[in-house]
């Protein structure tokens, strides 16, 4: 297994405490460029930008904030911010008035006025969230709020405009359905479906997996959203999930499982959507966070698993291996594209740190996953072979161009 040594990051302030799922990459404020979100227990909201240190913005929120998100989640065609309380606090923030305001001044940080600073929308939501996807999850081209609970339930919402012109009033969530499922929920995913729809994927305990069917139903939409308990057996909120396992046989369920499409948590597992088992990756650290990022630059994302002691894993479909040792331990976890230094969106890993500090990697391409070496990469060089000739060198004759090579790296240090 190949080891990495990543030098180029920047360091950020972060004197917080926050939820391995209130953190995340995306345009938050609608200029083409990623910015980092974090969400902290004491309810603050905090938008870094670039490499500075600093937050570029900072919002106040009700509660506990245990996951974060950056998406279209209004349908308006444009991100929003959206921050979410253990309490059960919906925050919606709507940030491209505060990159208009900050384009319109000299200082980096942004000054507005208390009304600006509100969110776009605060709603009440069933409490207990631990997790939060933005995406369309039924094929209808419209993106849905997708909430896991920490009592095994699921609850996906859609954004409604009110049906009167005359309310002024901004929209609010509507409850479309809450599945109720047999273990604890630890991600949410979205994954094509063998006739290329969407599949809203959950992991479930012991390397497990259920897929939840979005069956809308007028019972479902006019729930209130504080549901009566029902259990896994009986009709209403636990129908149309679909449970499978990775293999036939009963892992321990005392191990949680995280999923990024088709990939779960405790022994990395790829499958394809036949449910085939494509790999299986054992590793000797305990590991708490997964994610996905094209580190390669061709077009195929890899998988990137992140454990306490900052051990970081960096896995292809070829089931190539490498690792990178952050030296810290870590308290929170995320990769994806950000715009640090090069004005330009680029694969970074984040790390939270238990030491106030945030670290952004952003200088983590690989031009390749697997081990290779010098001759091999000289042979890939167009004139490679014509400077061999003039140099008197056949080029297939491999002992003589290893040899020339030798010369030209340890000649002189022999010397």
């Amino acid at each position: 297994m190949r080891s990495l040594n990543y030098v180029h990051r920047v360091s950020l302030d972060f004197t917080g405490t926050l939820f391995p799922h209130a953190i995340c990459l995306g345009d938050a404020d609608n200029d083409s460029l990623n910015e980092l979100v974090v969400g902290d227990t004491n309810g603050k909201l905090l938008v870094y930008k670039n490499d500075d240190s600093k937050p570029w913005i900072t919002r106040s929120c009700v509660g506990m904030l245990t996951c974060v998100a950056v998406g279209d989640v209004c349908n308006k065609g444009k991100n929003f911010v959206v921050a979410v309380g253990a309490e059960g606090w919906f925050h919606l923030f709507d940030l491209t008035a505060a990159a208009a305001s900050k384009a319109d001044s000299s200082s980096q940080h942004e000054f507005q006025s208390p009304d600006d600073q509100k969110p776009f929308l605060t709603q009440h939501i069933p409490a207990n969230t631990k997790v939060i996807l933005i995406s369309d999850i039924d094929g209808d081209g419209r993106c849905e709020l997708v909430v896991g609970y920490t009592d095994r339930v699921v609850r996906a919402f859609r954004w409604e405009e009110p049906s009167d012109s005359s309310d002024a009033g901004p929209g609010q969530l509507i409850l479309l359905k809450k599945w109720l499922l047999e273990g604890q929920v630890d991600s949410l995913s979205v994954n094509p479906g063998p006739e290329g729809l969407p599949e809203l994927m959950v992991s479930q305990p012991g390397c497990g997996y259920a897929i939840l069917l979005c069956s809308w139903t007028q019972q479902d939409s006019s729930d209130s959203g504080d549901d009566t308990p029902t259990t896994p057996g009986s009709e209403g909120p636990s129908r149309d999930v679909v449970l499978h396992l990775t293999t036939g046989r009963i892992h321990n369920k005392n191990v949680s499982t995280h999923l990024i499409g088709s990939i779960s948590k405790g022994t990395l597992k790829l499958m394809n959507s036949s449910e085939q088992l494509l790999w299986s990756v054992q590793v000797d650290h305990q590991l708490f966070a997964l994610q996905k990022l094209d580190v390669t630059g061709d077009g195929r994302e890899e998988v990137v698993a992140c454990a306490w002691d900052g051990q970081t894993y960096i896995i292809d479909h070829n089931r190539t291996v490498v690792r990178f040792q952050f030296d810290e331990n870590v308290n929170a976890f995320c990769a994806g594209q950000y715009t640090c230094k090069e004005g330009k969106n680029g694969p970074c890993l984040v790390y939270v740190s238990f030491n106030h500090k945030i670290y952004i990697y952003w200088k983590v391409e690989l031009e390749r996953m697997e081990s290779t070496n010098l001759l091999r990469v000289l042979e890939e060089k167009p004139g490679f072979k014509s400077h061999l000739k003039m140099l008197g060198v056949d080029a297939d004759d491999p002992a003589a161009v290893r040899a020339l090579v030798a010369d030209v790296l340890y000649k002189d240090a022999q010397t």
